[in-house]
């Protein structure tokens, strides 16, 4: 068990019980009290004990804890043991197998400051705690990530990710960024040396890790690009999020966004994304991966072209063969082997289409015939003289049902006439006068007289009778007589 660093005496410790608030003294008795017994404090175990403390840690959560790196190791099952302690404290700390991959992303050194992420455990057997970390970080990485993220959104606003110009597929000379004491290079080389040995490449070297290396990468882009190169790749091998941290500076972002040629990177390892990668053209997972993107690869190139060398001497014969075939058959026709054999032909289509106009001239004069047969008959049946008498005699027959329907016309319209005579007979004012009535006008305006008030004397009035009229002048007036 790990010996406890003392506390200091003003300190709160986390188990110790909440603090209360002095009481007022009481008067002091007239007689001395007797003095109480004092409480026995609560009695454990030391297994409830241990789980008290482990519960009251379990309520801290996931916590960050800041020291420097002491007595590191790694156990053979791959768990990492270490310290973290600071001029007051020691704390142990446990990464376990499962995690060191995602937890632990640089070379964890002796000395150096990190920031611990994880839970408290207490580990009951031997009566320690530790935390068990899952995440590691050099103090002011944070800080650094954060800035980063803040570049990353501003640069996708200016649209610097979405532009991914095309690869040249055959480029004429490969520009390389790197340093020339890395793997990478030796990897870009083996691998040139594999796809097509002695390609042209022009390299300049800089430094891929360090304060400077950032701006040295710039000026060495800027000056691949102005050599006239029509691809430049950036390569790096793997590291550690530090080693890497320059290709994250915006400098470098500015270099390949304003470069002419293509920029490919093949920065770390797959799992690797710097924001280099993200401005560049194509992003190749490591260093062999952007030598197989800009390299052409000559075996393939050479047996692509004997492939499409075989299909065109394929189709020249094919395209031979199938012109002699044809000249063969040409030259096997008749109208090939003499010249009278055309005229044979010719004459014997003559001859058969002589002899079929003659016959449909025949067939057509025979039908003509017929019809003009047919047509004289037809005229003969109506000559004007037969056409006549025809009319004649309907005419004859029609006489007599004209004048009985005439007369039967006549009997009916007498009928009706008489009728109506009749009836108008019935209604005519003159049958009126006849009994002894009259019709009064006045002279000046034609309108019937049918009430006195409407005269005044001096009126000139005429009077129809059933036999003549007459005209009269009103003298006096005199209105109807009123009944009772």
């Amino acid at each position: 068990m790990e010996r406890r660093a003392k506390k200091p005496a003003d300190e709160p410790s986390l188990f110790d019980e909440p603090a209360r608030a002095p009481e007022r003294p009481a008067p002091r008795p007239a007689e001395p009290a007797p003095r109480a017994e004092p409480a026995l404090p609560q009695l454990f175990t030391v297994g409830a004990l241990t789980g008290a403390i482990q519960g009251r840690l379990a309520e801290l959560g996931r916590v960050r804890v800041e020291g420097e790196v002491s007595q590191k190791k790694r156990a053979a099952a791959g768990h990492v043991y270490f310290d973290l302690k600071d001029p007051g404290a020691k704390l142990a700390c446990k990464i376990w197998q499962s995690v060191v991959p995602r937890a632990l992303r640089f070379e964890l050194a002796e000395g150096a400051k990190v920031i611990a992420w994880g839970k408290l455990d207490v580990y009951a057997p031997q009566g320690g705690y530790s935390l068990i970390v899952d995440k590691v970080e050099l103090q002011g990485l944070g800080a650094m990530l954060a800035e980063l993220e803040k570049l990353k959104a501003e640069l996708r606003a200016r649209g610097w990710f979405e532009r991914k110009r095309p690869l040249p597929r055959f480029p004429r000379t490969i520009g390389v960024v790197t340093s020339r004491d890395t793997a990478a290079l030796r990897d870009f080389l083996k691998t040139r040396s594999t796809r097509w040995p002695g390609y042209p490449l022009r390299l300049v070297h800089t430094p891929v890790q360090g304060p400077t290396a950032a701006a040295s990468i710039a000026a060495a882009l800027r000056a691949l690009d102005a050599s006239g190169v029509d691809v430049i790749a950036l390569v790096r091998g793997g590291g550690s999020l530090e080693d890497l941290w320059c290709f994250n500076e915006l400098a470098v972002a500015e270099a390949i966004f304003a470069c002419r040629a293509p920029v490919v990177t093949g920065v770390g390892h797959e799992t690797d994304t710097t924001l280099a990668d993200l401005v560049a053209d194509r992003r190749a997972h490591t260093p062999t991966d952007a030598a197989q993107t800009v390299i052409p690869d000559r075996a393939e190139l050479v047996a692509k072209i004997e492939r499409l060398g075989g299909y065109l001497t394929e189709a020249f014969e094919r395209a031979f063969e199938e012109r002699a075939e044809r000249l063969a058959t040409l030259a096997a026709r008749p109208v090939l082997r003499g010249a009278g054999w055309i005229l044979d032909e010719r004459a014997r289509a003559l001859a058969a289409a002589h002899a079929r106009l003659d016959h449909a001239l025949v067939a057509k004069l025979e039908r003509r015939a017929g019809a003009v047969a047919a047509l004289s008959a037809r005229i003969a049946r109506r000559t004007p003289a037969a056409e006549l008498a025809r009319r004649a005699q309907r005419l004859a027959a029609a006489q007599p049902r004209l004048a009985a329907a005439l007369q039967r016309g006549l009997a009916a319209r007498e009928a009706r006439l008489a009728t109506e005579a009749r009836s108008l007979e019935a209604v005519s004012p003159l049958k009126v006068l006849a009994r002894g009535y009259s019709i009064t006008r006045r002279v000046d305006d034609g309108r019937a007289v049918v009430d006195a008030r409407t005269l005044t004397p001096g009126t000139e009035l005429e009077t129809r009778l059933a036999r003549g009229s007459f005209r009269a002048r009103v003298e006096s007036v005199e209105g109807p007589e009123e009944r009772a």
